[in-house]
């Protein structure tokens, strides 16, 4: 191997007599009053004689960090490995030519800035298109002249470097804006958790009810074959499902016998109510008051979702639900996900008026209403992960 490392030739370079040693500080000071060059510059090419003339001319304009080598197979792996800031590359090698190595490196993402400069005694008009072809920066002609070194060298560390500080403040702004979005996804789930809480303490229900459910609908819509981003916004309109009850009266809400028929009627307008609340819309007491307002817009995709499942979510697939006895498919996918996860919560959960059921006697009851309440692929579905739900039941049971 003929490989030389950056530190080995770092420390070839001998101090002037009576000077200091070099070291980290040193180095900086030069380089602040151009005694040297920053950069590490790699030389490849098969003649040893080659390396060591253009160390000297570059050594000469101050330049002192160096990765060499003369043999062709070593190029790729030591670029690699020693990251160089540019790269004097020979055409003619044997094994692997010059331009052979410049494609691999041109292919390799983290190498495509990389500055090649090409060495060649060939006039060949279509090695420097060729060259040019495969990312090539610039080119030097053998014998390599000071003249033509040192300023092509000079200027294509600027660009390096230019686009490396472009490239770093790229990524601070990528993690600022990941953050940033990161903060407002964080401040999201909190209202919507605090407006979903809201109707559950009217109702005497704890905020786990609201999560399950949404854990419930992610669950199902995964296992249906919804994307990772759909299934998450489903998980969070689906906690807003009874936002709606902040409308209803107490008297009915928190009944602990079996509600009348009138009262019944009553209670079916939440599905109304959490619409209106989530798609932003006054109450029809307020209409007078906002005739020569504007009415404010819900631009939100998870209130927008959450209003629909806010409306549908007691529907029924045989067409019997409320409030607009709706059929099948003509039932909102997102209402039909929620009702089952709903519906299953209600089961498994103590309410006011009745005890929390036994796992299986949930399953077996939800199971009797597939083709009547429930979708059958959704009720499917959700019972092909009900391991996964019955996990969710324990690490979220009421307190």
């Amino acid at each position: 191997m003929n490989a030389t490392t950056p530190s080995t030739l770092a420390g070839a370079a001998a101090p002037q007599a009576g000077a200091a040693p070099l070291t980290h500080a040193t180095s900086q000071r030069s380089n602040e009053t151009g005694c040297t060059k920053s950069g590490r510059v790699m030389i490849a090419d098969d003649e040893p004689i080659n390396i060591k003339l253009i160390q000297k001319y570059l050594r000469s304009a101050g330049y002192h960090e160096f990765v060499t080598t003369s043999e062709s197979r070593e190029v790729v792996d030591l670029v690699r490995s020693t990251r160089p800031d540019i790269l004097i590359l020979d055409v003619v090698m044997p094994h692997v030519t010059g331009l052979d190595i410049l494609e691999t490196i041109r292919n390799a993402p983290d190498q495509a800035h990389l500055p090649v400069l090409i060495v060649t005694a060939s006039t060949d008009e279509q090695t420097k298109i060729d060259a040019l072809e495969l990312g090539a920066t610039d080119f030097l002609h053998k014998p390599v002249k000071p003249t033509e070194l040192l300023p092509r060298v000079r200027n294509s560390l600027v660009l390096k470097a230019h686009h490396d500080q472009m490239a770093a403040y790229s990524k601070r702004l990528e993690a600022e804006v990941a953050q940033r979005t990161a903060d407002l996804a964080q401040s999201r789930e909190e209202v919507i958790h605090v407006l979903a809480c809201a109707a559950e303490y009217r109702d005497q229900e704890t905020g786990n009810h609201v999560i399950r459910v949404g854990r419930f609908a992610g669950i199902i819509a995964r296992e249906l074959g919804c994307s990772e981003s759909d299934s998450e916004l489903i998980e969070h309109a689906a906690i807003l499902h009874d936002a709606g009850k902040i409308g209803i009266s107490d008297s009915i809400l928190l009944k602990p016998g079996r509600l009348s028929t009138d009262e019944f009627e009553l209670m079916k307008r939440h599905c109304e109510f959490g619409e209106r609340i989530l798609k932003a819309q006054p109450s029809d007491e307020s209409e007078p008051f906002l005739l020569h307002s504007r009415r404010p817009v819900t631009r939100s995709p998870v209130l927008r979702m959450a209003s629909v499942i806010a409306r549908t979510h007691h529907e029924r697939w045989d067409g019997t639900g409320y409030p607009e006895q709706l059929a099948g498919e003509e039932i909102p996918i997102v209402g039909r996900i929620t009702a089952v996860a709903d519906v299953f919560d209600a089961l498994s959960s103590k309410r006011c008026y009745k005890d929390a059921l036994p796992l299986e006697k949930c399953i077996e009851i939800m199971r009797k209403e597939r083709g009547k309440h429930f979708d059958p692929k959704v009720l499917d579905a959700f019972l092909a992960r009900i391991d996964e739900v019955s996990q969710i039941v324990v690490s979220l049971a009421d307190q």
